[in-house]
């Protein structure tokens, strides 16, 4: 306070304007650092003058990469949807059935099991609704073939009823329109993989959706 008051009596107000801006002009004309390049060592020091590096033209490379992720997250829950099937009650009982198939092992000879070491199960698996429409490649000593296996549940608490359980092999015959088609083995002959299969009715819980009683009387 005490300097600004003597500079200000002794100095007359143009002078003091004069070094005003002198002083802003030098700040205004004071050069800037350059920033670091690649392969400079590293900074020891900060500085508020130091300009700010570049940015790169090329910064969206990750955008690049994306289809790739995508590819590998469908096949990931793919995969995981797939192994659930493989390893599910139904294809264990539909493969067991099949061993134990006098027209199957026939066909395919002995040790029955998937043609692949990864087995792919194709189609439909939905007990919750009722709906099983399921084919998968198996092989035996012999032969291999298309196992295809479907059944359905009309009731919620009903019983599956299987409609088609047949083997397809790789044999051509003359189909119906005069083409060339596989053979079809139908080995549901009165055996039933999923014979005497039924639902257990739960017990009536009060607050459970559909389970809740009827309030209206």
């Amino acid at each position: 306070m005490l300097p600004r008051m003597l500079r200000s009596r002794v100095l007359p107000r143009s002078v003091t304007g004069v070094m005003g801006r002198n002083s802003r002009s030098m700040l205004q004309r004071r050069a800037m650092i350059a920033a670091p390049k690649e392969g400079d060592g590293p900074l020891m020091s900060r500085r508020a003058d130091r300009e700010l590096p570049d940015i790169p033209e090329n910064g969206m490379k990750w955008v690049k990469t994306v289809p790739i992720f995508l590819i590998v997250l469908i096949s990931s829950t793919l995969a995981i949807f797939n192994y659930q099937k493989s390893s599910s009650s139904v294809v264990s009982s539909t493969l067991y059935a099949l061993r134990t198939s006098p027209k199957a092992r026939e066909y395919l000879g002995d040790e029955i099991y998937f043609a692949n070491k990864m087995p792919w199960i194709w189609g439909e698996m939905n007990q919750l609704h009722g709906r099983i429409d399921i084919h998968f490649e198996v092989k035996g000593k012999r032969n291999s073939g298309t196992m295809r296996f479907t059944s359905n549940r009309k009731t919620r608490m009903g019983m599956f009823e299987t409609t088609e359980w047949s083997l397809e092999t790789y044999d051509l015959v003359d189909g119906k329109d005069g083409q060339k088609v596989r053979r079809k083995i139908d080995l549901l002959d009165g055996s039933d993989p999923f014979q005497g299969i039924e639902m257990d009715a739960e017990e009536k819980v009060v607050g459970r959706g559909s389970y809740a009683p009827n309030l209206s009387g």
